[in-house]
């Protein structure tokens, strides 16, 4: 009886002060993960702003960027546990070619994903909820071929940038990775925010968005900015993966984008589904709320934190925080 107390006094705990006491080393690191969930929620708005679809398989889009991050690592002949000991401006230089090749890789993998599975379905005027199956159909696709090509076991880790600290703001340390990411994730979204704003193009998407048979009416090529949406998806979700193996200490493995899909699409419905700045508020704070989360309640809660706050925003804000649609975006 004694024992049985005793677990259900410690099922779960309320710490207040471990939260107050890593508060602040809990905001950094939210901050830098809330900036890849930001990134992968990019895709997921864009493409039901456009498609009004909930493109399940752009968790798979992601890992594929994550594994081409660890091949590019290993075809520059580096690899797991070994100490890279090369000036910074070369570091970077590997980084940015492995992000290239991360971007390349899911962004290829998203445009073959429409062209195959999500177009045809279109041109026989599916209902929606055949094109939601597909998407589940073709996360599990990809993500049974990743397993069949690289195996059940994660890639081992090859770091090339080691965490640095650079400077600390109340006592929190803010390392280089930690700086890197959260400011290559704010200036992605800066770029896709001005693309899809202020460019012809951009525009483009907004009117198919908004009103798709009179944006064709009136000139608009309706294919071309559906191809571009998914590439432009495809493009964040590669760059997430290069940020992702900078930041988690594991390797890739065929189905670690689940859960961060997951999450990421959890930060776009938090945001306001279909809106980009939603999208990157929503990233934002769940990265944090979990983090929270995790000290306040303890390791094994930081999910499930971050999934109640979700239900709880949409009880009271069902749109999201911004709600705003990207058909309705303003100028």
């Amino acid at each position: 009886m004694t024992a049985s107390l005793v677990h259900a006094e410690s099922w779960i705990q309320f710490d207040v002060h471990g939260l107050a006491e890593q508060f602040w080393n809990n905001t950094v690191d939210g901050l830098a993960q809330g900036g890849i969930y930001a990134l992968v929620a990019l895709g997921y708005t864009l493409v039901y702003g456009v498609l009004k679809l909930i493109n399940f398989a752009h968790s798979e889009v992601f890992i594929v960027g994550a594994f081409a991050t660890w091949l590019t690592f290993y075809v520059l002949g580096f690899r797991a546990g070994t100490a890279v000991e090369l000036p910074l401006l070369e570091v970077i230089g590997f980084l940015v070619v492995a992000g290239l090749v991360a971007m390349v890789a899911s962004g290829a993998v998203a445009v073959v994903l429409e062209r195959v599975a999500y177009r045809p379905l279109r041109n026989r005027n599916a209902p929606r909820l055949v094109f939601l199956i597909t998407a589940i159909g073709a996360s599990f696709a990809i993500q049974q071929t990743l397993k069949l090509i690289f195996g059940l076991n994660q890639q081992p880790q090859i770091r090339l940038l080691r965490p640095t600290p650079v400077f600390e703001i109340f006592g929190a340390t803010v390392t280089n990775v930690y700086l890197i990411l959260f400011v290559a994730a704010i200036s992605l979204w800066f770029v896709t925010d001005y693309f899809v704003n202020r460019t012809r193009l951009g525009r483009g998407i907004r009117a198919v968005a908004q009103d798709p048979d009179t944006a064709t009416l009136m000139g608009v090529n309706k294919e071309r900015v559906i191809i571009v949406t998914f590439l432009v998806g495809g493009l964040l979700a590669g760059a997430a993966a290069l940020f992702y193996m900078m930041k988690i200490p594991q390797g890739a493995i065929y189905n670690g984008g689940f859960l961060l899909g997951i999450k990421a699409f959890t930060a776009a419905v938090l945001g306001g589904i279909g809106n980009l700045r939603g999208a990157l508020v929503g990233g934002l704070v769940l990265g944090l709320v979990e983090n929270y989360g995790q000290s306040l309640f303890g390791g094994e809660w930081k999910d499930i934190v971050a999934f109640v706050v979700l239900v709880v925003v949409l009880m009271f804000r069902p749109t999201g925080i911004l709600g705003e649609s990207l058909g309705k975006a303003r100028v």
